[in-house]
């Protein structure tokens, strides 16, 4: 990969890098809470304060490898300014979304519903920049068919 090749894909690294450190973050609120209340692994259960961080980075961690794989394949095929741009914000949005979570499960929700909004955005532009290089794809093999 050359110098060039590694300045088209370094947004995406950042914001591939920063959620995995979000997920880091989450983890380890999740070992200060069995600290905190007393819940030895394997449990999951405990007082309700444990459960809610606990449920928070699961959901969380749900949503990790769909969102690695739209992030990519968006700023791949459509944008990766527009894709960096909604991918920082989803993580932003989720960070928001385990906080509120931790707190009360009615706080989660509008981060919830912020950080879906960018997830089916990035979603959407992926399908417009996968759908734009099948023309693009297949007007060339047109192309080649006329001139042969």
């Amino acid at each position: 990969m050359d110098e060039q090749q590694h300045h088209q894909l370094v947004g995406l690294a950042a914001v591939t890098v920063a959620a995995v450190l979000e997920q880091a973050y989450f983890s380890l609120q999740v070992i200060s809470a069995r600290r905190k209340f007393r819940v030895s692994p394997p449990c999951t259960s405990g007082p309700p304060q444990f459960e809610r961080v606990f449920r928070a980075q699961v959901n969380c961690s749900e949503y990790f490898p769909l969102f690695i794989a739209i992030l990519w394949t968006s700023g791949v095929f459509f944008s990766q300014g527009a894709s960096c741009v909604c991918g920082a914000a989803y993580v932003m949005a989720r960070l928001c979304y385990f906080q509120g979570y931790a707190e009360s499960p009615q706080q989660r929700l509008r981060a919830l519903y912020v950080s879906a909004g960018f997830l089916w955005l990035l979603i959407g532009f992926s399908c417009v920049g996968i759908l734009l290089s099948f023309w693009r794809l297949a007007g060339r093999l047109q192309l080649l068919n006329y001139v042969a």
